[in-house]
């Protein structure tokens, strides 16, 4: 029978488990480092959660084994973590799991849940995105080197037309550039506009961006991949671990480090950097959750 151990996080009692289990075998990080993690981050991370249908990415025996996408919020959670209605199957909804305070983000890496992934819009509105994201994924040839120079092109057209956006890292190949809305709109017109500025950038840049997902077509080339914008779709969460080798994070970063990172400096952030980062420069995401800003028209 597998050792418990009983905690307090922010006035919850949790019941956790195989606390020195190794979850990333390189690292010798363990599932106690990874439960850390979260409630150490939890100050930053948790606005950016909350009100989110989050799906878990679970890996009960290390990011080294097989692991599986958990949308339906889990039977046996705690009755104090609630849950969201958000797209499910078929055109139905189901239960997503709201973690809406650091307890329940204890509770998550309690299950491995290492990665957690969020839509684009809020559950109390899951028919208007909150924000458009653009995810830049590096084919065969491409590092985060080329995605941060894309990632520059995408800040400088969106401030042409008096839009701001922030970037951050997918913690593992790529990065990702959010455009904050805060305002109504639909899915369809967050995609049409995320696919109108992919197609300006391949226009422009037709050497080393590429809109089409088809491999064939992807090499040497980053793919800005706009279709992450639709209703059921959903991007790494802001502070998410990520199921690497290391325990890197999506992490957010200044304008100036992805243009370093353009020009080739290294933009990867284990854990324990993303603390030291969040002490001394606060949550740099933190614009994004009250921005209120408009997409123009997209001609059809």
């Amino acid at each position: 029978m597998a050792e418990r151990v009983h905690a307090t996080v922010g006035g919850r009692t949790l019941s956790l488990s195989n606390l020195d289990k190794v979850l990333y075998p390189d690292a010798g990080f363990t599932k106690a480092e990874v439960i850390d993690y979260y409630v150490r981050v939890a100050p930053a991370m948790v606005p950016h959660l909350d009100d989110r249908c989050i799906t878990l990415r679970r890996y009960p025996n290390g990011v080294d084994d097989t692991s599986f996408f958990e949308k339906r919020c889990p039977s046996h959670r705690p009755e104090w973590i609630g849950t969201a209605e958000g797209p499910g199957d078929r055109n139905g909804t189901i239960g997503y799991c709201r973690l809406s305070e650091p307890a329940a983000l204890a509770w998550a890496g309690n299950m491995a849940a290492i990665e957690l992934h969020a839509p684009m819009a809020r559950a109390s509105d899951i028919e208007s995105p909150a924000m458009v994201v653009f995810d830049l994924d590096p084919g065969p040839g491409t590092t985060i080197t080329e995605c941060a120079e894309i990632a520059l092109w995408i800040r400088d057209t969106l401030a042409g037309i008096g839009l701001s956006c922030w970037p951050k890292t997918s913690g593992s190949k790529g990065m990702q550039v959010y455009l904050p809305l805060n305002t109504t709109h639909t899915h369809e017109h967050a995609s049409s506009f995320a696919l109108a500025v992919a197609q300006v950038m391949e226009a422009a840049h037709p050497t080393l961006v590429v809109t089409t997902q088809a491999k064939a077509a992807r090499k040497d080339k980053v793919l800005i991949d706009w279709s992450q914008n639709s209703r059921h779709k959903t991007t790494i969460c802001v502070y998410s671990l990520r199921a690497r080798p290391q325990p890197t994070v999506s992490t957010p970063v200044t304008w100036d480090e992805v243009a370093d990172a353009a020009d080739g400096v290294p933009l990867s952030f284990l854990a324990a950097d993303v603390l030291a980062r969040i002490d001394e420069h606060g949550d740099l995401f933190a614009e994004t959750l009250t921005l209120v800003q408009h997409l123009p028209t997209v001609p059809t």
